[in-house]
């Protein structure tokens, strides 16, 4: 099992599930496991805290975190991984296979970042939007005929997952896979919160419009390729400020400029 202090850093999201008995079994799941941090995305239900299966888990459940957006969810996070089947969509960034997903979320947790695995309703899953704000997918392998897994069921397999692999038995023959950083990083800094990485793509979306580089028809199309490339390039904290500051710049710099009839 990951320490405790490994385990504080990885936060369970679920977005929008209409489902509390789902919600209560991804708690109980969580529980099984030694996971604690819960955060539900604008939930389908209002009463989901009182959920009956959560078995063992009602601590879980009523200290959730509950946001109206995935945005607000993994603000604090340095490295958010969507889950999902590929059956019905071409990723749009790195796929990571799930038995490969542990040594990278310890080591994120491990140079001090903080890491969200989420998971999408139980009706249409994580959208294209609400995967722009993720640095990685990690798919579930299932069975064609039969893609989708219920919502309790798949916290609990990546769960497993990753308590089995993160520090496996020494008489067995699995080796963990060793993962490059992502682009920017290195192997002590953890990446930029994605809270920082939101508000930089706000500010360079401004300066763009502001250049007359983004009209309105394609400006939703240039905002969800800004904040995919963001989490492709990883910069840290300290660099995406000085990026923030080059822009805020730049966008004061054309706000100046008298507009031409």
């Amino acid at each position: 099992m990951p320490a405790e202090n490994q385990r504080d850093r990885i936060e369970i999201v679920l977005v929008s599930p209409r489902n509390p008995l789902n919600i209560g079994a991804a708690a109980r799941a969580m529980a099984n496991f030694g996971f604690s941090r819960l955060a539900v995305v604008a939930p389908y239900a209002p009463h989901w805290r009182e959920a009956r299966s959560a078995v063992g888990a009602p601590e879980v459940l009523q200290a959730a975190a509950q946001t109206a957006t995935l945005a607000e969810a993994v603000a604090n996070c340095t490295l958010v991984v969507g889950t999902g089947t590929l059956t019905y969509r071409k990723p749009e960034q790195k796929v990571v296979a799930l038995p490969g997903l542990a040594p990278i979320l310890m080591q994120e947790a491990n140079r001090g970042g903080r890491v969200a695995l989420v998971f999408g309703s139980e009706k249409r899953g994580l959208t294209r939007e609400d995967l722009s704000l993720c640095h990685l997918l990690v798919e579930i392998p299932t069975d064609s005929h039969q893609p989708s897994m219920n919502l309790g069921q798949a916290v609990a397999v990546c769960l497993y997952e990753l308590s089995s692999r993160a520090f496996p038995p020494a008489d067995t023959a699995f080796e963990p896979v060793s993962e490059p950083p992502l682009n920017g990083q290195d192997e002590q800094t953890p990446g930029a919160p994605s809270g920082d990485l939101e508000l930089l793509a706000r500010v360079v979306e401004e300066a763009m419009i502001a250049a007359d580089y983004s009209p309105p028809s394609m400006q939703p199309a240039n905002r969800h390729d800004l904040s995919l490339l963001l989490r492709r390039l990883a910069p840290n904290r300290r660099d995406t400020r000085r990026i923030l500051g080059l822009f805020r710049r730049i966008l004061w710099r054309l706000k100046q400029v008298p507009k031409r009839d």
